[in-house]
């Protein structure tokens, strides 16, 4: 097969027999901006750059946005695919927004601020979790009352709720309450045992039963819930008919090739201590243990991650936080499977302004990333993300994913109730440098020991609220699309293609003034309303 000359034309253009190539000297003019060594390595002016300071130049389309792949790496055994994961903080990741991110292709990382048998139980959740299927709903006994029914109905919008001898999930099923059994009840305090379906007259299903025949069941009974029992008659599940109705296939779900169940991570510190906690959550099944450490270059830490390698073979090991080789080359000697980039640059995080130690999130990634490229160590950019822009640049500066926090923390699926401010309607958000995170246990993010003359606590983060963004099934679809669009500007179909355009020099980038800055964004308008989907 013949290759076709290139030829240039009488205006210096590379002519290889279809669309025309630029001639160098106007690509080497910086017309069409720089590269990301010329911008990062060769810099005079010794600069460390956000990604605000940074934009990136906009390639040839010759693909459709569908066709956009931005599978990746969390860690060097375990493929996502989508490039999301969130925090592993006490207002971010708890099981709901795990299984929520691992259903739309991330994954959620189980923060520590529990005892260890809680957050193996978080973890457990997960690794249970069915689509369609409810492994955790709300029980009572026959000894409550109807008062008890209406509050959770006051609280939670239904009450469709199973009756078990002790009041709790696997229990002995007893029977169920719905609407219509307490509609025209006048005694609040009547026990559930005299107005409930007893169990001898409830349809359920045995454990083990497919989503599919559930469904044929609740058709033919025309019931709107159905409980799951054991073989000792023991509740482990509920399905109901409003979620089954609203079920949907995700096929891009983050999901172990041989148990099918979802991916799950949780963090955990560098304390001796934090061993126990480690085994107790691979016992739970975890997938991937982030080391939860503000300034991962430690003698703890190295020690930590060399006895979960050596301890629990399957494990995937996160390791950080990281900005710079030096520290990097260390954590992967001690066999990191992924590095976790960031320091000081959250939204809640005050570390840079408290102890003065840290790095520009940009700069940090790109010369992390370079460099454990050479050990086959993908990293995830870690905070400083405030719009799909934002994930767009950490990606295209060489991470494999991006953890949030901030991001996802105003979603229905984070920890915490809604409430409302001057008419808008948030929820709580705190670093976990927070005193009042800290007083939970993330301390020992950042002290190491316990003596008299090093106990007191420094804050390096503070409390907040975020608005209110509405449920994960339309908050990931709306971030995974932005990505898609982000890359097609840029001219790059895939991930892949990303870094290998960034590392041979043809992905090109410009530093914006704070001027740029300013007209890159919304500008010009008396007032105007922000929707992001």
């Amino acid at each position: 097969m013949s290759s076709t000359k290139k030829q240039k034309t009488e205006n210096g253009h590379i002519d290889n027999g279809g669309l025309w190539e630029l001639d160098e000297e106007t690509l080497n003019s910086g017309a069409c901006g720089f590269t990301a060594s010329q911008l990062f390595i060769k810099n005079p002016a010794c600069v460390a750059y956000t990604y605000d300071d940074v934009i990136m130049m906009p390639g040839h389309i010759s693909f459709g946005l569908n066709e956009v792949d931005i599978s990746t790496k969390l860690t060097k055994k375990i493929a996502l695919k989508v490039p999301f994961v969130s925090s592993p903080m006490d207002t971010v990741t708890e099981h709901n927004m795990a299984i929520s991110m691992a259903l739309q292709g991330g994954i959620g990382i189980i923060h520590s601020n529990f005892t260890i048998e809680e957050q193996a139980a978080e973890v457990r959740k997960v690794k249970r979790y069915k689509n369609g299927f409810i492994t955790d709903p709300i029980c009572l006994s026959p000894d409550n009352t109807v008062m008890d029914v209406m509050e959770l109905k006051a609280k939670h919008g239904y009450s469709g709720i199973p009756i078990t001898n002790n009041g709790q999930m696997g229990g002995k099923l007893m029977g169920i309450v719905s609407n219509r059994d307490i509609t025209f009840i006048d005694d609040s305090s009547m026990k559930l045992k005299e107005i409930m379906t007893p169990r001898d007259k409830l349809a359920v299903a045995k454990e083990g039963v497919e989503l599919i025949e559930a469904n044929e069941i609740l058709k033919e009974t025309k019931k709107g819930k159905l409980p799951v029992v054991n073989d000792n008659d023991e509740l482990v599940a509920l399905i109901a008919r409003t979620d089954l109705l609203k079920n949907i296939e995700f096929s891009e779900a983050s999901k172990d090739p041989v148990t099918k169940q979802l991916l799950v991570g949780a963090a955990i510190g560098t304390r001796p201590e934090d061993r126990d906690r480690a085994a107790a959550l691979v016992a739970a099944g975890v997938d991937v243990i982030v080391v939860d450490s503000s300034q991962g270059d430690s003698l703890y830490q190295i020690d930590i991650v060399k006895h979960l390698k050596a301890s629990h073979e399957k494990l995937q090991v996160i390791a950080g936080n990281v900005v710079t080789p030096a520290q990097a080359l260390r954590l992967i000697q001690a066999g990191a499977d992924g590095l976790r980039v960031g320091m000081g640059i959250g939204s809640i995080c005050t570390t840079q302004e408290v102890c003065a130690v840290g790095r520009a999130q940009a700069s940090a990634v790109f010369h992390v990333a370079k460099f454990a490229r050479k050990y086959g160590v993908p990293i995830l950019a870690d905070g400083g993300i405030k719009s799909t822009g934002h994930i767009t640049k950490a990606l295209s500066l060489g991470a494999s994913c991006v953890m949030m926090g901030s991001m996802l923390a105003g979603t229905d699926e984070a920890p915490g109730e809604y409430f409302y401010q001057d008419g808008v309607r948030l929820k709580r958000y705190r670093g976990m440098g927070s005193i009042e995170a800290m007083s939970k246990g993330s301390d020992k993010r950042y002290v190491w020991e316990n003596n008299s003359s090093h106990s007191i606590k420094v804050a390096q983060g503070v409390s907040g609220a975020v608005q209110d963004k509405g449920t994960m099934q339309r908050y990931i679809p709306y971030l995974t699309q932005g990505v898609r669009h982000g890359m097609q500007d840029a001219g790059m179909q895939s991930l892949n293609q990303v870094w290998e355009a960034l590392y041979n020099d043809t992905l090109r980038f410009e530093i914006r003034s704070p001027a740029a800055q300013k007209e890159g964004g919304v500008h010009g308008l008396h007032s105007y309303q922000k929707r992001l989907f």
